[in-house]
């Protein structure tokens, strides 16, 4: 097998699985959506830093003796359709790295990370990644199950609050700025005052 240490090697027109995924060894970070590579933005710039500092802080804060654990990027959550039992790294074709997640059900670590569906994903817009976020990665969380998905917009100083209903679509449940507390449908307990989540970007 030709050892692959380099993104040129690869035909991104062709379909890899996670545990071709696990082989390679370049430098870039990429995620696979559905068997196809897809290129990660540069690095975040430093408003989309800042805010995932200030939201990891409190995320901290509030799991840190609970059952349900939180994640931050770079951290590998597979995905498949919710309806699937947990699948073999060959089976697996999907793998994101959100920005931050909250798993509740052990079961689903391991080593590498997630295997299946996050309870509660959070991803924060940069410039080159807002199209994957709005849309693809919208109807593969949907697809493969997260129960609440929250897109936060830095230049905005919004987030929009997305919930799984009944029938498995998501709804959008708020609409929060930037001096409003949010709080998430799976954690009514939490309060994130986005008064201090945004106040880095006033700052700047």
């Amino acid at each position: 097998m030709t050892k692959i240490t380099r993104l040129s090697q690869l035909d991104l027109n062709q379909s890899y699985s996670y545990a071709d995924y696990l082989t390679w060894q370049f430098n870039e970070t990429v995620e696979l959506i559905k068997g196809k590579i897809m290129l990660m933005s540069p690095a975040p710039n430093v408003v989309h830093q800042r805010i995932s500092a200030d939201i990891n802080g409190m995320l901290y804060n509030f799991f840190k003796h609970k059952k349900c654990k939180f994640f931050a990027a770079p951290f590998d959550v597979r995905l498949y359709d919710r309806k699937k039992s947990i699948l073999a790294n060959k089976d697996i074709h999907t793998v994101v790295q959100p920005d931050l997640c909250v798993i509740c059900n052990p079961d689903i670590l391991d080593a590498q990370g997630c295997n299946g569906a996050p309870d509660w994903i959070i991803e924060i817009l940069s410039k080159g990644n807002s199209k994957r976020e709005m849309q693809i990665k919208y109807e593969l969380y949907q697809e493969s199950g997260v129960q609440e998905y929250w897109i936060v917009y830095p230049n905005d100083q919004a987030i929009n609050q997305f919930v799984l209903d009944e029938c498995g679509r998501y709804q959008l449940k708020q609409m929060y700025t930037d001096d409003d507390i949010a709080t998430p449908h799976l954690f009514p307990e939490l309060a994130i005052d986005l008064t201090e989540v945004f106040e880095t970007w006033n700052e700047e």
